[in-house]
């Protein structure tokens, strides 16, 4: 029995230009995202992997189709009722970190939650702390952090208010293999043990790997999914899609 969808996108388009100069780089794409479930996207460049991932994290307005998350039509909010529903349910890690450059680590950590008068999980937020090895970092403004340890900020950021969702772009893509591999298995135990929903976009095929399923891209449509994948699967997959 499949568990509920976390988010769904059902035919949703995001063209560019018009006539001749039209680009389609999301064509009619129709993805679930189930609740409980690590979902990795992958695709070679320009298949609109991560035009996907903003467009159904509200970042970016689609062309055509519909996103829900936690079953709120997203299309249907006011900014106001938007930018609630990205504090409230959605966690995102920026490929480019997007943090606060005057707060320090820990306040960055916490501000999904300062910004809606929460106070959140303490225990929990420990935890992450804890697992990405910021402990000692907690006082340092990200211009005091190496490109690695900003990354560190951002995944606990996203997983620090327990959000309905998350949406990791290249979430370890600044990291070494050793820091990558823990901040994938904590995602994973976060997952498996703690019912959190992440989606990822990630050009690695180990990395791929953590995820219950990967959904392949092409063209902006999706062209494949494997289920409980090796990583032996996911290059192999990514071979005949010419990346």
């Amino acid at each position: 029995m499949n568990n509920p969808s976390a988010a769904t996108a059902t035919n949703v388009s995001k063209i560019y230009g018009h006539g001749d100069s039209e680009v389609r780089a999301l064509d009619n794409v129709s993805v679930q995202f189930e609740t409980g479930k690590f979902t990795a996207i992958m695709g070679p460049s320009g298949s609109g992997k991560s035009t996907l991932m903003h467009c159904m994290a509200g970042l970016d307005e689609m062309t055509q189709g519909s996103v829900t998350i936690a079953d709120i039509d997203i299309a249907s909010l006011k900014d106001k009722e938007l930018t609630r529903l990205r504090r409230d349910k959605i966690g995102f890690v920026f490929q480019s970190f997007n943090l606060v450059p005057t707060l320090t680590a820990d306040e960055n950590i916490r501000l999904p939650l300062l910004l809606g008068n929460n106070k959140g999980n303490e225990e929990w937020i420990q935890k992450v702390i804890n697992t990405v090895h910021l402990q000692d970092r907690l006082t340092h403004r990200p211009s005091e952090l190496s490109g690695g340890q900003q990354q560190r900020v951002a995944v606990a950021r996203a997983l620090a208010s327990e959000p309905a969702i998350i949406f990791a772009d290249e979430p370890t893509g600044n990291l070494d293999s050793r820091s990558g591999a823990e901040i994938l298995a904590f995602m994973r135990h976060a997952v498996s043990d703690l019912g959190q929903t992440i989606v990822m976009v990630t050009h690695d095929p180990v990395a791929a790997a953590y995820a219950d399923r990967v959904v392949f891209l092409a063209d902006g449509k999706v062209v494949d999914e494997i289920t409980s994948p090796t990583s032996e699967q996911v290059l192999d997959r990514m071979k005949k899609l010419g990346s």
